[in-house]
C-alpha cells in the first residue's frame, strides 16, 4: 500500500543492472511501481518485464535500470513536476548526476517531459510514449467521472467498491472497440436475471484487482495529477522520441503531433498501429521495444 508523502521525501526506487553503466529511468502509468522488471533482488516479472533483461530493449548488460514508485504529496495537489523533483532527489541520493535516458509511458512519459523541462542538464534523451504536454479535455472528463465515483464510494463507506468501479470505467478507455469486439461476445452469459455479460466479468476482475492495491486517496491524487499536468514544449531542449498510437483515445495522435511541432530540441516522431489503444506500450513489445532500443542506441533484440 502506498502512503502519502511529503514533498521532501525520497520515493521508493529500484536500481539494477551492470555496475557503472549508464542509467536509464523507466516510468509507466499510474498503476506501475519501482519494480520495472525481474532482477537478482526480485524475480517478479514487474510491470514491464518483457522489456527488461540481457539483449532486450532495456538491456541490463549495457545499462542500469531505475524504476520509481509514485507518491501522492501533501499539502496541496500533486503535479508531474512534483514527481520529477522526487526523481531528482532519488538520483541525488544514489549519487547519479545525469541519466542516459528517461523512457516514460503514459503518466511516466508526462513525468519525463516535466523532468526534461526542469532539469535538462540531467537527462541526455527522453522517450515519451503516449504522453502529451497536457491532458486532453475528453480524457479529463473521463477522470472527473472516475473521481466522483470514488468520492461517492467514500461517502457511502464502500471505498473499495468505488475504486473498483472507477478503475473498470478507466479500462474501457485504455483499450479499443476492435479489441473488445474480438475478445467478448455481446450476448449475455445466461438468460437468468440479473443478466451478466462476458465483458462485465473482465471489468469486474480488473477493478477488484486494482482496488486491492490502490487506496482511494492515492487513486484520487494521481488521477488529478494527470489532469493538472502542464509542460511548455518550447522549453524542452532535450532530444526526444515521441511515440503515438493510432488507436489511442486517451492521448490522440493529433495531440502528440502538437507536442512534436512545439518541442524546442531535436525530435523523432513515431506513430504505430495497435488494437490495444493506450495500453499498446504494455502489449506491443516488439515494435515499442525496437523504438526504445534504437532511441537508446542499444542492441535491438526480439523480446520474448
Amino acid at each position: 500500500m502506498h502512503r502519502q508523502a511529503r514533498r521532501s521525501e525520497i520515493p521508493a526506487i529500484e536500481l539494477f543492472g551492470t555496475a557503472e553503466a549508464p542509467v536509464v529511468v523507466a516510468l509507466g502509468g499510474i498503476s506501475s511501481s519501482a519494480h520495472v522488471g525481474p532482477h537478482a533482488g526480485n524475480l517478479h516479472p514487474g510491470w514491464w518485464g518483457p522489456m527488461v533483461g540481457e539483449g532486450r530493449p532495456l538491456d541490463t548488460t549495457r545499462a542500469r535500470i531505475m524504476g520509481m514508485s509514485y507518491g501522492v504529496f501533501s499539502p496541496g495537489p500533486t503535479t508531474t513536476q512534483d514527481q520529477a523533483r522526487a526523481l531528482a532527489r532519488a538520483l541525488d541520493a544514489c549519487g547519479i548526476a545525469t541519466v542516459r535516458a528517461i523512457v516514460g509511458a503514459s503518466y511516466g512519459g508526462m513525468i519525463g517531459l516535466a523532468f526534461a523541462e526542469l532539469f535538462p542538464e540531467r537527462v541526455e534523451r527522453l522517450v515519451a510514449i503516449s504522453a502529451p504536454h497536457q491532458s486532453h479535455p475528453l480524457s479529463t472528463a473521463l477522470r472527473v467521472i472516475q473521481r466522483k465515483i470514488i468520492r461517492l464510494g467514500i461517502t457511502a463507506n464502500r471505498r473499495s467498491e468505488g475504486v473498483a468501479l472507477a478503475r473498470a470505467l478507466g479500462m474501457t478507455s485504455y483499450r479499443t472497440a476492435e479489441e473488445f469486439a474480438a475478445r467478448f461476445t455481446p450476448l449475455p452469459e445466461s438468460e437468468r436475471e440479473p443478466r451478466s455479460f462476458p465483458v462485465e466479468d473482465y471489468l469486474d476482475h480488473c477493478g477488484e484487482k486494482f482496488a486491492q492495491q490502490f487506496p482511494p486517496g492515492h487513486y484520487l491524487g494521481l488521477s488529478e495529477s494527470l489532469d493538472l499536468h502542464r509542460v511548455d514544449p518550447r522549453r524542452i531542449t532535450v532530444p526526444t522520441t515521441v511515440v503515438a498510437v493510432a488507436s489511442d483515445t486517451l492521448v490522440p495522435p493529433s495531440q502528440l503531433q502538437e507536442l512534436v511541432e512545439q518541442l524546442a530540441g531535436p525530435v523523432v516522431h513515431h506513430q504505430i498501429p495497435s488494437r490495444y489503444g493506450h495500453d499498446a506500450f504494455l502489449k506491443e513489445i516488439d515494435v515499442v521495444g525496437r523504438i526504445v532500443a534504437e532511441s537508446l542506441a542499444l542492441e535491438v533484440a526480439h523480446a520474448s
